[in-house]
């Protein structure tokens, strides 16, 4: 059988199909959620249906499982579950973690978790609409002074990210424009960027001032989730999710070009010039603060975990800095990215603690590899090779590092596997 999102018709007489249907319509919700990774649904279904009396194959792709459940005594079933992965409700995720330690320890049978998850897809968002449009212009904000620390930057990335937010939040009400809304962003920033702000070449290239806000669709954390997918053996979904990230690095590079043609602008502009830098250390510091309130309020994290992702995003940008000094950028990220996975790892252990997946993501973020990339496109594009070249093969070298950083930091210090419920009892 198969429906979308797993839901079956009709329940079956033999006894199995509530089990089942809890089982696709969780499958169904970490799929939707899955934009950070699929891990979860590869550990975690399986591990919920041996706690339900359920023996569960999974065969996994980035945006199609295909469930067979197996009860003792009763014929399997098999469920195959579409969804296009994305990272809005990291809310759910968090609400998930909670309901599925209860299932694996035997605290709640499938009717219960049935209820539950009811209750978290029924769930509004934590955040307003105009809360969520503050939180992507705080995150791209946040992200202005990694690119140039200026306050012309700075200035810039606030008009430019409100314009972009607005894009995001009409998005969430009329789903044709969310189809297209990276390629559509990224046409508006680029005019209003060629025909107001990029007009003086001491304020840096124009790329450079797009970036920030743009850095709500680049998918620098997709290039590193497929890697890390690639690199823990995931191959299929890796390959897929790699795919999908490049085809949305170049909607977005697409974007600009006729961002370009619209104005007159001659391609030979996207050439990235740094301008001369005049912010404060403090407010270096502080921009990753904004970033991380940004983070929580754009992707709908609950607010209690501010404190945990804001001490994870200061020590990945720490170990950064420090491991690049002594060993150079790539080495830098490496070291980075496995101090990070192994710090979520440990912050995630309990039921009531925020996911791993969860608390990897701003860190995802900081180590920035999608703007390698748009930046890598934008200068080919606009006639300069080498240096065009030169960032994608830095942006392979990075995602690299990230994925193998990942991969070693989750190995050093591995995730504790869900409870398995008690024994049964007899007389």
């Amino acid at each position: 059988m198969a429906r979308p999102e797993g839901a079956p018709e009709e329940p079956a007489a033999d006894g199995t199909e509530p089990v089942t249907g809890f089982l696709a319509r969780l499958t169904g919700l970490l799929l939707r959620t899955s934009g950070e990774g699929a891990e979860l649904i590869a550990r975690e279904v399986p591990a919920v249906g041996r706690a339900l009396g359920a023996d569960v194959s999974v065969l996994l792709v980035m945006d199609a499982v295909t469930l067979t459940v197996a009860v003792p005594g009763a014929p399997a079933r098999t469920v195959i579950v579409r969804a296009a992965p994305e990272v809005a409700r990291l809310d759910r995720i968090a609400a998930l973690k909670p309901l599925v330690a209860d299932v694996c320890a035997g605290r709640a049978g499938a009717a219960e978790a049935s209820a539950r998850l009811d209750r978290i897809e029924a769930a509004p968002a934590p955040y307003p609409w105009w809360l969520k449009l503050l939180g992507i212009v705080l995150f791209s904000l946040g992200f202005a002074p990694l690119m140039q620390p200026t306050w012309y930057e700075v200035g810039t990335t606030a008009v430019l990210a409100t314009l972009a937010a607005v894009l995001v939040v009409a998005s969430d009400r009329v789903p044709r424009l969310a189809r297209v809304l990276p390629l559509v962003a990224s046409v508006a920033v680029s005019v209003v960027t060629l025909g107001l702000f990029a007009g003086d070449p001491a304020h840096g290239g124009p790329v450079l001032l797009m970036l920030p806000a743009l850095f709500f669709f680049v998918p620098g954390d997709y290039l590193s989730a497929a890697a890390a997918e690639l690199g823990a053996g995931l191959i299929s979904t890796g390959a897929i999710r790699l795919v999908y990230a490049g085809f949305l690095l170049v909607q977005l590079s697409v974007g600009v070009l006729i961002g370009v043609y619209v104005t007159g602008t001659s391609t030979e502009a996207l050439f990235d010039t740094a301008a001369e830098a005049d912010l404060p250390r403090w407010v270096l510091f502080a921009s990753w603060t904004v970033f991380t309130a940004g983070t929580v309020l754009a992707f709908a994290i609950p607010r209690h975990f501010l404190w945990p992702l804001l001490a994870l995003v200061y020590l990945t940008v720490g170990v950064l800095s420090a491991a690049t000094v002594l060993i150079g950028e790539t080495g830098g990220t490496f070291v980075a990215a496995v101090v990070l996975a192994a710090a979520a790892t440990l912050l995630s252990r309990g039921p009531e603690r925020p996911p791993r997946l969860l608390l990897v993501l701003p860190g995802f973020f900081t180590l920035t590899v999608g703007s390698l990339g748009m930046r890598g496109l934008t200068t080919l594009a606009g006639g300069h090779v080498v240096d065009g070249f030169t960032d994608l093969l830095e942006l392979v070298l990075v995602v690299t590092a990230i994925a193998v950083g990942l991969v070693l930091g989750a190995t050093l210090v591995p995730e504790r596997s869900p409870a398995a419920p008690p024994p049964p009892t007899g007389l």
